[in-house]
């Protein structure tokens, strides 16, 4: 039987908050998510699961947190707020991703503080400390989850941690610098934090080419559309990028008529298909 098919927003959340199963508590908090079931019983329960200490993973880490946080980034209801900005506190590095990257969706500029907070160890008179760049003993991930925290200050508009992101322009990590780029070219519309990723698209590694196309399709950054068309990457995440181009030259026409460079992004596209 196709579980996806016989489960119900009502067993979802009685699944959810049900503590014999484990499994099925983690399943059914990416079900919330992924069919977008917003109920107000589906919001509270992934709320509570955000407090959870049933489900505890092998590296003592928070599966079940992890889950919810992602959830709760898709459904829009902003009462999750405060409660994803707690989950910073938490000393699993992946809830902190999670919450980071769901705060991003939810768009409410109450998680801007927080967020900034996260990076407060990591810069000092303009320069990276010691801290951002120390890999936690044990694990495989820095001290914080800086892409994740830095895009979603880019997303937020978060103008006063300018002074915080641009040192990450030089972090040895290629994605948290490439995710420097991104925020940077939001905040400050420069070409060059554009062109950065631009370059990017040049360099040996599929995956962060990968990287750089999604990052200059969020930033909607017009100007990279030849440069997509002709990354070494696959078609179809290139079209990805490329409809954040359009969406975005689309929103600066100001017409009813589409302008040349919504023509020829349109043109690209169609020559990717």
């Amino acid at each position: 039987m196709n579980t996806e098919i016989s489960l119900t927003p009502e067993i979802a959340i009685a699944n959810l908050n049900q503590k014999k199963d484990l499994g099925l508590r983690y399943y059914a908090a990416w079900w919330l998510g992924k069919f977008r079931v917003k109920t107000r019983d589906a919001i509270d329960s992934l709320i509570n699961a955000l407090e959870d200490f049933e489900d505890r993973a092998p590296d003592g880490g928070f599966p079940l947190r992890r889950n919810s946080a992602k959830a709760l980034g898709k459904l829009e209801d902003l009462r999750a707020v405060e409660p994803l900005i707690k989950c910073f506190e938490c000393d699993d590095y992946y809830v902190r991703e999670s919450a980071a990257q769901a705060l991003e969706m939810l768009g409410d500029l109450r998680a801007v503080e927080p967020l900034i907070n996260l990076l407060s160890s990591s810069v000092k008179d303009g320069e990276l400390t010691s801290y951002a760049f120390e890999i936690v003993i044990g694990k495989p991930y820095l001290n914080q989850p800086y892409e994740a925290i830095i895009e979603a200050l880019g997303t937020l508009k978060a103008k006063q941690a300018e002074n915080l992101i641009k040192p990450f322009l030089e972090h040895p990590t290629k994605k948290i610098a490439y995710a420097a780029a991104r925020a940077m070219y939001q905040l400050t519309n420069d070409d060059i934090y554009g062109e950065i990723l631009v370059s990017a698209l040049g360099g040996e590694e599929l995956q962060l080419r990968r990287s750089a196309l999604m990052d200059l399709g969020a930033i909607g950054y017009v100007k990279s559309g030849d440069a997509i068309s002709q990354a070494y990457a696959e078609n179809s995440l290139k079209l990805i990028a490329m409809k954040g181009l359009l969406e975005c030259q689309i929103k600066q026409d100001f017409q009813e008529e589409l302008s040349d460079k919504s023509i020829k992004l349109m043109n690209i596209m169609d020559g990717l298909l």
